[in-house]
């Protein structure tokens, strides 16, 4: 199904609005859906960058020039961007939605032709899908009423979600197969009447033609009719905003319907991960602010407080929830368990009980320090192992509580078991991060689907990583190929996919997009729906893989998550010490690199490496990082990044080929950004040196 284009001169179908914020991999897979997605459509597409720091904007000015862009130099919040941007749209049809999503071929068409064919609908929205192809509820809601709100909060909603009384939320009786109308849409995807936003339903409908041709003309900000909702309500920074809007459409007597003629994937909140105390704070902080506005003219007084307090109430669980999960939490509970088993053994060993002030007082001030300090020095930033600062906090922990119970007699009994915690807390804390970082970064068993060229060149770009994320043990071609061309076994065709998933015991599968329909990928994820595997889309022309929750870069880069802000980047202080513990002892190791370089000129490595070794004055001075950029490269990162120029740059590690052009390396160092670390720097340093030494 598709819409037909206008005739009309200068009048375009549809705007697509996208607010982005810091997930540039997956705007720019979005954008490349939408374009395919447009067809012969008259568009445009606008994209509102709320002050992202990855590269969102150069890449958008890169490689869509055609797109429309408002870079905004402040995070202004989701409903004042889209604003923006719907007051300088000209489509008759607004399709907002997400920058975490792909759309099919078909999507925009159908949406139009179904608002086309509805007059009195003023949003539409589709199936949404998560990203292993499963349903996701919140394609279409009800309002948060008490009733429903209460069902909500206790869980009873989850528990009975096929209920037409405790599944009322996200409508879990209705068919998903079956056209609905219904309360509210998901902001993440949501095709609107741009004439509903300025006029009531019955106003509309009872313009003339010239009047609603008019309307459909003009620019929003200069039609002033009669009624409409208006646009998103500011006040909702994040969250709840698209509740609202479809309430006000409602009243304005504008219907709402979900049509699961057409899918979209949505992978989920990249833009404010869902681990995080913001998220916590704004969305339930959003759900106080929908209920004070619209329901407190329908409910007695008494039922809004006790939903205000059930809102808080769960937001405060949530919130320790997230809390509890913290590394931190984690890492205080096992020094803790340490230090207090090896008080029972002490006890045991004098035949005597400890004051109970060891367990509430000593062990827990051991576990804060240790703790604390770790935090202090980066330990708990990026996904590092972070062991020096284990070490170290553990040592402090140990040097201040020893040497106060020389001062403190009460507490000089623990001052045996404090020093025997040393070696066990640190021990601890290692073997939880080795194994922790061991079972994570296990490759997966994998099935690739695609052109046999993809394939290949998902193979060569896992050549160069430490740690490949995916161990592929077959493929699924989607034309017909020789298997001698990509040294892989082909192992049965695309109808008996979720067969050989099972058959093969695969723990991921990986669709091309160069080879393969967004259509074609959306039926064959929702097929696996339901397996317990991760599901991932090879970027066209590009080297990253766009998964559930992160995009998995291929160029020698690990993980690289889509974060909010730049919260991962590692202290200063951390960066400092790191760096002048390396120069000093550079410093030492010059003069016998020198003498190397002297005695060995047949070997240019050595030269290579006395040229880097040279710079340990500069590094101690802090005019470059021991890892940084190259001047010269190609590349200037961002202020906001905090990267200096280094003695080995962090594209030196992938090889002399690995980085060609400027969108890959910006790629790469936004990853390292995210994630550097010690350890990081010391591996990278490593692997530059050993490419130097192959050079």
């Amino acid at each position: 199904m598709s819409a037909p284009a206008s005739t009309r001169p200068g009048h375009l179908d549809v705007s697509v609005i996208i607010v982005n914020f810091n997930v540039r991999a997956f705007l720019e897979e979005s954008l490349r859906s939408v374009k395919q997605s447009l067809g012969t459509l008259r568009a445009e597409i606008l994209v509102v960058d709320n002050h992202s720091v990855d590269g969102s904007c150069e890449m958008v000015r890169r490689e869509f020039p055609e797109v429309t862009l408002i870079a905004n130099e402040d995070n202004v919040g989701f409903a004042r961007a889209n604003n923006q941007a719907i007051k300088q749209a000209r489509g008759r049809y607004l399709f907002i939605l997400n920058p975490d999503t792909l759309v099919e071929e078909s999507t925009v068409g159908t949406l139009i032709a179904f608002l086309d064919a509805h007059p009195d609908t003023a949003a539409a929205g589709c199936q949404i899908l998560n990203p292993d192809g499963s349903f996701a509820p919140e394609s279409r809601r009800a309002f948060p009423t008490p009733l429903v709100a209460f069902f909500r909060m206790t869980g009873l909603s989850r528990l009975f979600p096929r209920s037409r009384l405790f599944g009322r939320y996200n409508l879990g009786h209705v068919p998903t197969d079956q056209i609905t109308e219904v309360d509210a849409l998901s902001g993440s995807c949501m095709m609107v009447r741009r004439a509903a936003i300025s006029y009531s339903a019955a106003a509309y409908s009872a313009l003339d033609e010239a009047s609603r041709r008019a309307a459909l003309d003009a620019r929003l900000g200069d039609i002033t009719g009669q009624g409409g909702p208006g646009v998103f309500d500011e006040d909702f920074f994040m969250y709840g905003e698209d509740l609202d809007w479809c309430f006000r459409f409602q009243e304005a007597g504008w219907k709402i319907y979900y049509t699961p003629d057409t899918r979209i994937i949505h992978y989920k909140g990249e833009s404010t991960k869902k681990n995080q105390l913001r998220y916590v704070r704004l969305f339930y902080g959003a759900m106080i602010r929908f209920a004070e506005k619209h329901l407190r003219r329908r409910y007695p007084p008494l039922l809004l407080w006790l939903l205000r307090a059930a809102v808080v109430g769960r937001g405060c669980l949530s919130a320790l929830r997230r809390v509890c999960r913290h590394r931190a939490v984690r890492d205080a509970v096992l020094v803790f368990g340490v230090m207090a088993a090896m008080g029972l053994v002490r006890s045991m060993q004098l035949g005597l009980a400890f004051p109970s002030l060891f367990y509430w007082l000593i062990a827990p001030s051991f576990a804060l320090i240790a703790v604390s300090t770790i935090g202090i020095l980066g330990g708990y930033q990026g996904q590092g192992r972070h062991l020096g600062a284990v070490v170290a906090g553990v040592s402090l922990a140990v040097l201040l509580l020893s040497s106060t119970s020389f001062f403190v007699k009460s507490i000089a009994f623990s001052r045996a078991v404090v020093l025997a915690s040393l070696p066990g807390s640190i021990l601890a804390l290692t073997a939880y991060r080795l194994l922790r970082k061991a079972r994570t970064q296990l490759p997966l068993r994998t099935l690739f689907v695609g052109d046999a060229r993809e394939a290949q060149r998902l193979q060569e770009a896992q050549r160069v990583m430490d740690a490949p994320p995916f161990a592929i043990i077959g493929y699924v071609p989607s034309a017909p190929c020789d298997e001698s061309i990509i040294g892989m076994p082909s192992l049965g065709t695309i109808e008996t996919l979720r067969d050989l998933v099972q058959a093969h015991e695969a723990q991921a599968v990986v669709f091309a997009a160069a080879s393969l329909s967004n259509r074609t990928i959306f039926t064959l994820t929702r097929r696996l729906s339901g397996l317990p595997l991760e599901t991932s889309i090879l970027a066209q022309n590009h080297a990253h893989v766009i998964g559930k929750a992160s995009v998995a870069l291929l160029q020698g880069a690990a993980v690289m998550e889509a974060q909010e802000a730049l919260g991962y980047i590692r202290s200063a202080a951390a960066h400092r010490i790191f760096d002048g513990t390396l120069a000093l002892l550079t410093a030492a190791a010059h003069p016998w690199v020198l003498l190397a370089a002297r005695l060995l000129r047949s070997r240019p490595f050595w030269k290579a490496l006395a040229a880097r070794t040279r710079q340990w004055p500069s590094v101690l001075r802090g005019r470059v990082s021991v890892v940084g950029y190259r001047a010269g490269e190609g590349f200037e990162p961002p202020e906001e990044w905090a990267l200096r120029p280094g003695v080995f740059a962090v594209t030196e590690s992938l090889g002399p080929h690995s980085v060609d052009a400027h969108a890959d390396a910006e790629q790469v160092y936004w990853s390292y950004v995210q994630r550097q670390s010690a350890l990081v720097d010391w591996l990278i340093v490593l692997r530059a040196i050993r490419l130097m030494r192959l050079a």
